[in-house]
């Protein structure tokens, strides 16, 4: 009787009985799968949610959800969502942290301690009422209610009944504490209060610790993300364990000067940071006003608009001369509506550029509005300090990463030197057609006995060679132009 196998279990050098075997092999893996580009990793304060924790954001709707409403602070999360999803952004892990002093609201209802679930102010704004139930009247529903984070009902016969069901809700606003002799349930309406954000973390509780329990920017490890922005977070002592941090994880890290800076103070500041890596966009210190439809005007970093930008555009983009929205002034030129229009001579943009320090200004090259102006990280190296250099080699990198494991294990030999060569070209001409690589000349791989000699296999190693060529970006656009009664015009003559 024939019997189905699963490939690999049926040892075929030892069959003795004439017989049908089938083999199941799974499909062979042409190319791998592109990461995110996209996915930004966001650290910063809120009041409301889990501190120290990614939380998957898609949406403002996500955001209000998890972190409570936004608040006018430059390092609040909601607000820096909330700009980056008008620039193209649509993928966030977003982290809050605190300083240690962040406190949950508390009330009492009916003789039942109520806490609300998470830290911070927006706790103080939760309703919690208990109402008879008019149906069956031996039992009471419990109601807890926030303008933003929505409302929860639970319905039970004793508060240990309603205790249980609010701790089995995994989206509760509150956790009810029920003393160890149990109170009769009695109508009544309680406000939390007392609740407190912590919001003033510092540099060290912004990039938090590498441990079991990871805290502040380390929660980001192993979230996918492509982008990491500290909002609001100006201290360059942070510069190069960021710029370290986006190397190991491929993330690039946008970073950004104090409010009101000064170029010759930015320059500074980098230079004593020690600063020189692809793996961090540092923006200057002119931040931006944006008109917040909660909180009105507000002057905030920059970083948002960046890592916003760079959440809408494939890696071989770069973030120069990209038309940014919401800006409505900048500390340099002024509010919009204020008629000031100060600008950046060359002198002031090249000194910056020089530096390896970006900017946000109006007119970018190709007009009347805002940009970022100069496409470059701040690698002091020609060959590396470009936006698509950071981005392209993450991109790739995790590409491979994520997919190529599955070849440890296998027997060396040339049917795996193939097979390898065949994932890695397939997964390099998937991107030629997707415009991330401009043709099929633009990469190679090597991966057979040329560079995999036998006293290395035998070791156990194998060696990939893989080189990519990546598009440039105009940035230097050159127009001849000869003009004059004289100037001879040649046309090619149609055929």
């Amino acid at each position: 009787m024939p019997v189905l196998y699963q490939a690999g279990d049926l040892n075929t050098n030892s069959l003795v009985v004439p017989d049908l075997y089938v083999q199941i092999q799974k499909p062979a893996t042409l190319a791998l799968n592109g990461v995110s580009s996209g996915r930004i990793g966001l650290v910063g304060t809120a009041a409301w949610g889990p501190v120290n924790t990614p939380v998957i954001v898609g949406a403002m709707g996500d955001c209000l959800a998890a972190f409570g409403g936004k608040q006018a602070l430059a390092t609040d999360i909601g607000t820096a969502v909330n700009i980056a999803i008008l620039q193209g952004a649509s993928d966030f892990r977003c982290v809050r942290v605190t300083d240690g002093t962040d406190a949950a609201a508390t009330g009492t209802l009916a003789g039942v301690s109520l806490t609300a679930r998470y830290t911070g102010s927006a706790g103080n704004a939760i309703t919690a009422t208990l109402t008879q139930n008019g149906i069956i009247a031996s039992k009471y529903t419990l109601t807890t209610t926030h303008a933003t984070l929505g409302s929860r009902s639970y319905t039970g016969a004793s508060w240990t009944a309603i205790a249980a069901a609010v701790a089995a809700d995994t989206s509760a606003l509150v956790v009810a504490t029920v003393p160890g002799t149990v109170p009769d349930l009695a109508a009544g309406t309680a406000t939390l209060s007392g609740g407190t954000d912590g919001g003033t973390p510092t540099t060290a509780q912004f990039i938090g610790a590498d441990e079991a329990t990871r805290t502040g920017m380390y929660s980001l490890r192993g979230q996918g993300c492509a982008l990491g922005v500290l909002s609001g977070l100006t201290d360059n002592t942070s510069w190069t364990t960021q710029g370290a941090f986006g190397l190991q994880e491929g993330l690039y890290m946008i970073a950004c000067g104090p409010a009101g800076d000064t170029i010759s103070n930015a320059v500074a500041m980098k230079t004593a940071a020690g600063l020189d890596s692809y793996g961090v966009k540092l923006m200057f210190g002119d931040w931006l006003w944006w008109d917040d439809d909660t909180n009105g005007d507000m002057l905030v970093p920059p970083q948002a608009f960046v890592a916003g930008l760079f959440g809408g555009l494939s890696p071989e983009q770069s973030s120069l001369n990209k038309q940014l929205t919401g800006i409505i002034g900048s500390q340099k030129a002024g509010l919009a509506s204020s008629g000031t229009t100060q600008t950046y001579s060359d002198a002031e943009l090249g000194a910056l550029f020089e530096a390896g320090i970006d900017v946000i200004c109006n007119p970018a090259p190709g007009g009347s509005y805002w940009a970022v102006r100069g496409g470059i990280n701040t690698s002091s190296e020609d060959t590396t300090n470009d936006d698509t250099y950071t981005r392209m080699t993450n991109y790739i990198a995790e590409t491979i990463n994520a997919g190529m494991g599955t070849f440890v294990g296998d027997v060396i030999n040339a049917t795996l030197f193939g097979d390898i060569r065949a994932v890695l070209l397939g997964t390099l001409s998937n991107m030629v057609s997707t415009g991330i690589l401009e043709a099929t000349t633009s990469y190679a791989v090597v991966c057979d006995a040329s560079n995999n000699p036998q006293s290395r296999t035998a070791l156990g190693y194998v060696r990939a060679d893989v080189q990519v060529k990546y598009q440039g970006i105009n940035r230097f656009f050159v127009v001849n132009l000869q003009g004059g009664s004289s100037v001879v015009i040649t046309t090619a003559s149609a055929t």
